[in-house]
């Protein structure tokens, strides 16, 4: 029996609203309450740099003013301006005016009955002049008008947002500045940085982990949900005609929602190798990460980029979401709280009484290795992912109700997880990451899943977290999120709390579930999370991640002590490697890999023969000696 090559987490990063990914940041924001000094006045500084409110210069940091400050004076005098820029919070004036949002208002201009005239330069004239228009020319420039039956016009208008707070960058975090992003949607944006974050974590440079594989043994899989809906996506190719521009070339292909995965191929990795831009509205991180883990357990991939970015903080969107009534809007929150002005940080309460999901943007990606890859590189371990189960609703009354496909999932997914690890394992050192979005169906439908789960497998006090308290929804990044986190839980041993909720709300399905309105630190460690994701449509996943003491415990059982100890002692310069990048993007210097118009493969030195396929600037060749792996079906 061959054996199943297992998918290793060797490297994360991103951006969202609780700062950089990569080094555990974004989580120890989440959490910072519970940090010590030491790492708690690291994470400001690090904030404190992305969001412009302090420098780094002549190895320490700075102000603007140029004076020198320590971390503790960092944290007196910008630690309330950092935690207030950054979680969610209302939306910032560079997205638009949620008092004042831009829309047209329709109007017919003219008294019934009395025609109506009017000037305008000839070549202001539309195409073609409409029926029943009198013109006459003043001169050689203007016309002179008359409408017999007056004129529809749209007037420029603004109007109150009922949806106010989003999950939004560090207030002054400008994605775009950290490389050439010159017309790029601001998803891609996110989609570059988080990807070059999570590359550069891992501690090892593309050139040796690709001289290590064959070309297309290396696979990316990322894509978003609502694609590219901003000026230089979608959203400005569909107004474009309606406010009377022209459509860029960009706006077209920039705006598909495979540019996530595209974008890594094309200008980060220069992979020629499997990619794949799976959707699964809410869950589609799980989706691309099934598909990645799938690939390299079954020896297809040996290393894979898995992610997802979201940019949704765009005004149409927020309409849209808002009007299906899934967002927590003002009004909502005035009434469920009793006060006349809402709090705009505590929108999102997932498993509390709540009023609908808090809208965000973010970019998540991790890097994945085959245990053979980690061993031989000496790559570091942050978790392994076990399994990932998709399973649909069903026949559905309401496209965006949830079903029983989550029964499945999150059942295949413990059950998956109990067959590896042990009952042990699952009943006392596991943790679940909720979808939790904070709606009020949501918080009943899945902790009664939980509850029942739970049952069945002798869970009691079982830790259920919900970052969406914090970075609120994402949509398509919304399981990096909590994959994220739940890497920082691994390492930290601290269970981010659900802080925006007074109390568990009446009717959660909570005699089982550890449910908690403050961070939990673990006496024990946690040996496997569960990721779970309900999305619109029936799109339910549940995935399980190792912890990196189980993943050690595997390797040296696989491998035996002594290649164990070797791997080990190589892995310390790794480590290494990667806290140097740490360490230079606490203080700015993020080395955003881009190459742009670089590395273009001559395809006239392509050299291909019976047995293989050789590229130029590749190490290894592609092999092309396939056997026949339905030989029992032949004579």
């Amino acid at each position: 029996m061959s054996l199943a090559r297992l998918p290793i987490i060797v490297g994360f990063g991103g951006f969202n609203a609780a700062g950089r990914s990569s080094g555990h940041h974004a989580y120890r924001r989440m959490v910072i309450e519970s940090l010590d000094a030491a790492e708690r006045q690291e994470t400001l500084a690090g904030l404190a740099v992305m969001m412009g409110l302090i420098s780094f210069a002549d190895g320490s940091y700075r102000d603007r003013e140029g004076q020198p400050l320590g971390l503790p004076e960092i944290e007196v005098r910008y630690g309330a301006e950092i935690l207030d820029g950054t979680l969610i919070r209302r939306i910032d004036k560079t997205f638009f005016d949620v008092d004042a949002a831009h829309w047209q208002k329709s109007a017919t201009i003219g008294l019934e009955g009395a025609p109506l005239v009017f000037e305008l330069r000839k070549r202001d004239l539309p195409e073609p002049v409409p029926e029943g228009w009198q013109l006459e020319e003043v001169d050689t420039d203007r016309v002179r008008v008359t409408a017999p039956s007056g004129l529809n016009v749209k007037f420029d208008s603004y109007r109150d947002l009922p949806v106010k707070s989003a999950g939004q960058m560090p207030r002054g975090f400008e994605p775009g500045s950290l490389y050439n992003s010159h017309y790029h949607p601001r998803a891609l944006q996110l989609a570059v940085i988080g990807a070059s974050d999570a590359l550069r974590s891992t501690g090892l440079s593309w050139q040796t982990i690709i001289s290590a594989v064959q070309p297309d043994e290396v696979g990316v899989y990322a894509s978003n949900v609502m694609s590219q809906m901003d000026e230089n996506g979608f959203g400005g190719l569909l107004q474009s005609r309606l406010k009377g521009n022209r459509v860029s070339a960009k706006q077209c292909p920039l705006g598909l929602n495979t540019m996530p995965a595209d974008f890594v191929n094309a200008y980060i990795l220069g992979s020629v190798g499997q990619t794949g831009a799976i959707t699964g509205a809410c869950a589609s991180f799980l989706y691309n990460l099934q598909a990645a883990a799938d690939d390299i357990s079954a020896g297809k991939c040996r290393v894979a980029l898995v992610g997802c970015a979201e940019a949704p903080i765009v005004a149409e969107i927020i309409d849209g979401y808002a009007t299906m009534g899934a967002l927590a809007s003002e009004d909502k929150l005035k009434k469920l709280d009793g006060v006349d002005e809402a709090d705009p940080r505590r929108t999102s309460r997932p498993f509390g009484e709540n009023a609908g999901f808090t809208m965000a943007e973010a970019s998540q990606y991790i890097v994945l290795m085959d245990d053979a890859l980690v061993m031989e590189l000496g790559a570091d371990v942050h978790g392994a992912v076990g399994d990932v189960f998709i399973n649909a609703d069903g026949f559905k009354k309401s496209i965006s109700a949830p079903g029983p496909g989550n029964y499945i999932t999150m059942a295949k997914a413990v059950a998956s997880a109990r067959a590896i690890l042990g009952d042990e394992s699952v009943q006392k050192r596991s943790l679940i990451q909720a979808h939790g979005s904070s709606t009020p169906q949501n918080r009943v439908t899945e902790s009664q899943i939980f509850d029942q789960i739970a049952k069945v497998f002798n869970i009691t006090n079982w830790p259920v977290a919900a970052v969406k308290a914090y970075v609120g929804h994402s949509l398509s990044a919304a399981s990096g999120e909590q994959l994220i986190a739940s890497l920082g839980v691994f390492k930290y041993g601290i269970v981010p709390g659900i802080k925006t909720i007074d109390k568990v709300a009446d009717d959660v399905y909570a005699e089982r579930l550890a449910i908690s309105t403050s961070d939990q630190i673990r006496q024990e460690p946690i040996d496997v999370a569960f990721l779970n994701s309900k999305g619109f449509g029936g799109n339910n996943a549940t995935a399980s991640i190792f912890a990196p003491h189980i993943v050690d415990a595997m390797l040296e059982r696989r491998y035996g002590e002594q290649k164990f100890a070797q791997y080990k002692a190589a892995r310390q310069q790794v480590q290494a490697a990667a806290t140097d990048y740490d360490a230079a993007a606490l203080k700015g210097d993020f080395s955003t890999i881009y190459h742009f118009g670089e590395g273009l493969i001559d395809e006239s030195m392509i050299r291909v023969d019976q047995q293989q396929l050789t590229l130029p600037g590749f190490v290894q060749a592609i092999d092309l000696q396939f056997t026949n792996r339905f030989a029992d079906m032949f004579d």
